[in-house]
């Protein structure tokens, strides 16, 4: 870390509030149920300890794994986020058109439409056949058959259709002289299929679920299946809404916020001039509610308050301040001026009725019902939303006075994250709204005269959802969070297949929506609250910096807990809020449970630590965040859905470890003891570990690791540390947290390698190839682990080793590489500037060999859709026809190649004709070639058969393919160098790769020298194996394990020349190091053209590579051959090679003279240059000009623009 060991103390904590003495952390979790027993821990060991972090975090990964926020978040809306979704639209009725010409005989029908329960069926397909038999979907039928994976949707819908008739009435009995009665004409009740939903593979509702082994091993689900394409969320930062937001962008502002418009409410102090003969402004209280902006002291009296007093009793603050003073006087005397007797009787309530019955939208209720349904809806009583009103403006004067601080947006305590849930909650409600208001159309129509009313599942068109997800997964434009109108881009990616590494980080990560990525403030810098949550280190580069994030390994977000947690409050001594606003509540301090005030409580110190202790023992939801802010006077508890929450050692807990009896005594040999198997729920329930949020964070003192733990006795530390990290390296994002020693390496590479090359880098993508068909994957012929072992790898790994051996199998496919020999040399120039110089040997041996496929798809209509169509000339089937552009040999009387066929570019794949004969063949363009590793035909859901054609490529290391180490040390293959001429050790020993010694000292990576290091002592049989960041072993360690192994302390060998056998003067360093080789190719990338095709507008080679296209050679290319004084040359590549053509010009008039056929004396038609403004063909001259200049002028020729050309004889 770069610290001394004596400032260890001081650096091994991470307190992010306001410091506080020691004697406040010792009495923060006092529990009057036990004592916390000192000695335990020093009792356990330090071995033990950390040995039991490592059970613990096996356990977090094996109950909650990678994915679980996107599986959770799903889940939650299966079961209840749907249900949410119908019972939020109410009843819809349904009024005739009163059409007099269509009322006929009977009277006027209405009809109301109500929605019920929903049930979701699990995927299914239909087989095709006669006998409509279903058959289960699993995951790998809609990847190959270009399916949505999806599941039907019921709802249970009650349609009543009645009439409405006058009746009278005894005036002195009802109050009425007559009403309207309702006479039921038909109701009915049944389940309607109203859409399908796409199901998230692995969650509640999926096949795989159940199975004890899926298709792939590597696949933890997590995403869905669109039209065969794997798609996932990326989590969504909105602001919480949960909070009131406090801000000072356009005068001082408090907001209460809510996603429905008419629940907002925003009290602003804003200045008014003051008197004529006084200067300066005023600044009085203004409340901004449904469109209306009213005087705060009036809606004080609005809400049931009876004197001025009252109102300051509640807003309780700056009684002693003249400038707060000053700011409520102003406000009363700006309230007496709006209206002068406010405070009589109800005139305050009718002027707020007034105001609002005059906006632009006023609402049909009562003010009393208006204030009752929209004012703090959560809230009931007037006096409860009186003293709410009161606590926002106390925070406002607050803040005005610098009492308390503006709320910071980028604060993850001010933050939620939208998932899977939330998102498709938000989707759905568009979709079903759009068909009800369908269904309410077409209903309306049969209401009319003597139609008959049909059942409903006539009136609702299930495609509108069904195509209207599916099109929003599709392109990924998705529903605003809240503009109606608005669509928003990033919220669905695809899931990336490059290697497994890079599918778990694609399913990790959040964005930050931004207006304009320009102008963001502070967001793109990392924040305090990001410890240990989000990943402060891999973020892309670019546009997105700061504004894409990687959530940490440990890192969790909450989902919704359902149970109630208000009953379980009071008896840890909370106070209900009194409905009254003459109470005194001095002294107390506000309870406040997801941003609505609850109550209040005397000693909020006990409460608190009564509620954790709950939380401890499993009374509470281990979800539950519990925040103390003593400055303000306030407990603050959340339990809603998209908190990120992290696991902590709690310190006062330890003691409950147990250590089995059997193993104590080997605690003095350092072995580490064999833990029962618990749980991870077991160790919360315990109160061993629990989760964190970022608020409650405030309040925790933390060790950084174990060690920190056991510094008093050695007298280092004083510290009184009320909880502890599981591991350092979990602050870090998945891919950082695998990079050996990325604590040594400059921040800069380490974003490198866990942005770009790890998400590159060729592994072994999936383990089941053979069941899916993507466009192009890359899979590594002889992937490898490492030498080296890093925490988070042990951790998500499982117990592999063969019997006698009780280690776990570190996780293998999140490192997608080899161990290669790297020798740091010059060698003959040729790994100058980032280039690397291979052994030849080595390659033809199958290093870095890998297999490269790719997909060709095509689809035909099937003979129920041809059957509609009009024209059978257009039908186009499979098949194969001779081919006028290209070569058919390969094809069987299908269309399609046999498997195992050598492809070359120019060949048909996949051959198609119609019944005219027309070819709509799929030729392979330029470069492409391979063998048929496989062919597909199948039909999708869209009733259209398609084929899949795939050819393999086995791809041998090549000049120009590019490889890089885990520590962003990026290089291209500069030369391939014959095993005998590369030097070797004396041990025999030939490096396989050479990089230069420059790549180091500006790059600033020693990780690399010292990941060399470890391996070639891990290679020689030495016991320290772990690389893990934040907690690596010291450079004496390493050294020591190689001079034990009988080499060089420094890792330097003494080597041969291998062209002359001399021995080489100077040392050279060498080692293994793990080497990944990335997807770009110098195959794939090569270009070259001799003569091609030309643009028929331009007459120039037209632009892309696989359509052998010619090099684009642009204004700075130009520039340097100007430098260099080539004029030929560049005449050449501009003019001779690209679009060379010849022009008339007639010398006279200047003007470009045309080729036409004219006729001369004697009747002879002649062709021939001719000036049409001369009406001569003399002195007409041929020039060579480019064929874009004589198009442009041909071009402003039609918009009666002439251009005049000199020319001159060269």
């Amino acid at each position: 870390m770069g610290a001394s060991s004596d400032a260890k103390g001081e650096i091994g904590m991470s307190s992010k509030g306001k410091g506080f003495s020691n004697g406040d952390i010792d009495s923060m979790d006092i529990d009057d149920d036990e004592l916390d027993d000192s000695t335990s821990i020093h009792d356990l060991g330090e071995v033990n300890l950390k040995d039991f972090c490592k059970e613990a975090s096996i356990s977090f990964f094996n109950e909650y794994g990678l994915i679980s926020h996107q599986i959770n978040s799903y889940n939650d809306f299966v079961e209840n986020g749907i249900q949410r979704v119908f019972d939020s639209f109410g009843e819809i009725l349904v009024d005739p058109g009163y059409d007099p010409s269509k009322k006929g005989d009977t009277d006027w029908r209405y009809a109301s439409v109500r929605f019920g329960k929903v049930t979701l069926n699990r995927p299914c397909f239909w087989g095709g056949s006669d006998n409509d038999k279903e058959y289960n979907m699993l995951p790998r039928h809609a990847r190959l058959q270009n399916m949505t994976y999806s599941a039907r949707m019921k709802v249970n819908v009650t349609l009543e259709v009645y009439t409405k008739n006058l009746v009278k009435s005894d005036k002195f009995k009802t109050g009425k002289e007559q009403y309207l009665d309702k006479q039921n004409v038909k109701t009915e009740s049944r389940d309607v299929i109203i859409g399908r939903v796409p199901v998230m593979v692995k969650s509640g509702l999926c096949w795989m679920k159940e199975v004890e082994r899926g298709d792939c091993e590597f696949d933890q689900g997590g995403y869905f299946i669109i039209k065969g394409a794997e798609k996932t969320f990326i989590a969504q930062e909105q602001s919480c809404l949960k909070r009131l937001l406090i801000t000072n962008n356009q005068g001082l502002t408090v907001a209460y916020r809510s996603e429905v418009k008419r629940h907002r409410l925003i009290i602003r102090l804003s200045g008014i001039s003051k008197l004529e003969n006084i200067e300066g402004v005023e600044k009085v209280l203004s409340v901004y509610f449904m469109s209306t902006e009213i005087p705060v002291w009036i809606w004080f009296f609005a809400l049931g308050v009876s004197s001025d007093k009252e109102v300051i009793d509640l807003i309780d603050y700056g009684k002693e301040d003249a400038s707060i003073s000053n700011i409520l006087f102003a406000s009363i005397r700006d309230a007496d001026e709006r209206k002068d007797d406010f405070r009589r009787g109800k005139n305050a309530l009718r002027f707020v009725d007034e105001a609002i019955k005059n906006t632009t939208f006023p609402p049909g209720e009562s003010i009393e019902d208006c204030i009752g349904m929209y004012l703090f809806p959560n809230l009931r009583g007037m006096k409860q939303k009186a003293r709410f009103l009161g606590y926002m403006v106390k925070c406002l004067l607050q803040t005005f006075s610098g009492r308390r601080k503006c709320d910071n947006r980028d604060d993850f305590r001010n933050k939620r994250l939208e998932l899977a849930g939330e998102l498709l909650e938000r989707e759905l409600k568009a979709h079903i709204g759009h068909a009800r208001r369908r269904m309410a159309k077409a209903l309306q129509r049969d209401l009319c005269g003597d139609r008959v009313v049909r059942p409903v599942e006539h009136y609702l068109d299930a495609s509108i959802v069904t195509n209207g997800v599916s099109r929003a997964f599709s392109t990924g434009a998705w529903c605003h969070p809240f503009k109606r109108m608005e669509r928003i881009s990033g919220v669905v990616a695809n899931v990336g297949r490059a290697n497994p590494l890079q599918t778990m980080v694609d399913m990790r990560k959040t964005r930050q929506q931004v207006q304009y990525t320009g102008k963001v403030g502070d967001a793109r810098y990392p924040h305090p609250s990001h410890w240990g949550k989000v990943c402060f280190l891999s973020t892309p580069d670019g546009e997105n910096c700061g504004l894409v994030k990687n959530l940490a390994t440990t890192a969790l977000v909450s989902s919704n807990i359902s149970e109630p947690i208000l009953p379980k409050l009071f008896p840890c001594g909370m106070e209900e809020l009194v409905d009254d606003t003459s109470t005194s509540l001095d002294g107390k301090d506000k309870v406040f449970l997801n941003g609505d005030w609850v109550g209040i409580c005397e000693d909020s110190h006990n409460f608190v630590t009564k509620l954790r202790t709950l939380r401890r023992r499993k009374k509470l939801p281990h979800q539950v965040e519990i925040k103390r802010d003593e400055q303000q006077g306030e407990v603050r508890i959340f339990s809603d859905a998209g908190r990120i929450l992290r696991p902590l050692l709690v310190v006062k807990n330890l003691n409950k470890i147990e250590i089995p009896k059997e193993e104590k005594n080997l605690n003095k040999n350092n072995k580490p003891p064999k833990w029962e198997k618990f749980t991870f729920q077991d160790f919360l329930d315990k109160g061993i570990i629990e989760l964190i949020g970022a608020e409650e964070e405030e309040d925790c003192r933390t060790a950084w690791a174990i060690k920190y733990l056991f510094m008093d006795e050695q007298g280092k530390s004083v510290v009184k540390y009320t909880h502890c990290e599981l591991d350092m390296s979990f602050l870090l994002g998945l891919s950082c947290g695998v990079i050996p020693f990325a604590n040594h390496d400059h921040a800069r590479r380490v974003l490198y390698q866990s942005q770009k090359h790890s998400q590159q880098a060729i592994g072994f993508s999936t383990t089941n190839p053979n069941l899916r068909v993507d466009t192009l994957s890359h899979n590594l012929h002889y992937p490898q682990r490492p030498l080296f072992r890093t925490m988070i790898s042990d951790t998500l790994g499982k117990p592999g080793y063969p019997v006698g051996h009780n280690g776990v199998m570190p996780k293998p496919e999140y490192f997608n590489g080899q161990n290669a020999i790297v020798a740091v040399n010059v060698h003959l120039g040729y790994n100058q500037e980032d280039s690397i110089v291979m052994n030849r040997a080595s390659l033809e041996r199958g290093m870095f060999r890998s297999e490269h496929i790719r997909s060709y798809k095509a689809e035909v209509e099937n003979k129920l859709s041809l059957e509609k169509r009009r024209k059978p000339d257009e039908c186009v089937n499979f098949g194969k026809i001779q081919s006028k552009f290209g070569r058919v040999d390969s094809l069987d009387d299908d269309g399609f190649p046999c498997i195992g066929a050598n492809l070359q570019n120019g060949d048909i794949i996949i051959g198609r004709c119609s019944e005219s004969g027309t070819d709509h063949s799929i030729k392979l363009k330029h470069t492409e070639r391979g063998m048929v590793q496989k062919v597909v035909l199948s039909s999708n859901d869209d009733g259209k058969n398609f084929a899949v054609v795939s050819l393999r490529q086995v791809r041998s290391p090549s000049l120009g393919d590019k490889f890089s180490s885990m520590h962003g040390q990026k290089g291209v293959l500069g030369f391939l160098e014959s095993q005998e001429n590369f030097p070797f050790t004396k041990q025999g020993i030939v490096p396989d790769i050479v990089i230069n010694p420059h790549a180091f000292p500006s790059r600033q990576t020693p990780g690399q020298l010292l990941e060399a290091a470890l391996g070639k002592g891990i290679a020689c049989g030495g016991s320290e194996r772990y690389a893990t960041p934040f907690s690596t072993l010291s450079v004496d360690d390493i050294t020591d394990q190689l001079h034990r192994a009988g080499f060089s302390r420094w890792g330097n060998e003494r080597v041969y020349n291998g062209r002359t056998g001399e021995m080489v003067r100077q040392l050279i360093f060498m080692g293994p190091t793990f080497y990944q080789r990335l997807i770009h190719m110098s195959e794939d990338k090569v270009k070259f053209r001799n003569t091609g095709p030309v643009h028929p507008l331009t007459r120039q080679p037209v632009a892309d590579r696989k359509r052998f296209g010619g090099i684009k050679f642009g204004e700075m290319e130009r520039d340097c051959l100007i430098a260099h004084g080539a004029s030929a040359n560049l005449h050449e590549r501009l003019f001779t090679l690209s679009d060379s053509s010849l022009m008339n010009v007639c010398q006279n008039c200047q003007n470009a003279a045309n080729v036409i056929e004219r006729k001369v004396t004697g009747g002879r038609k002649i062709r021939g240059p001719y000036c049409r403004v001369c009406d001569s063909a003399d002195d007409i001259v041929r020039v060579n000009v480019p064929y874009g200049a004589k198009l442009l002028c041909q071009e402003l020729f039609s918009m009666g623009i002439s251009l005049k050309f000199e020319t001159r004889l060269c």
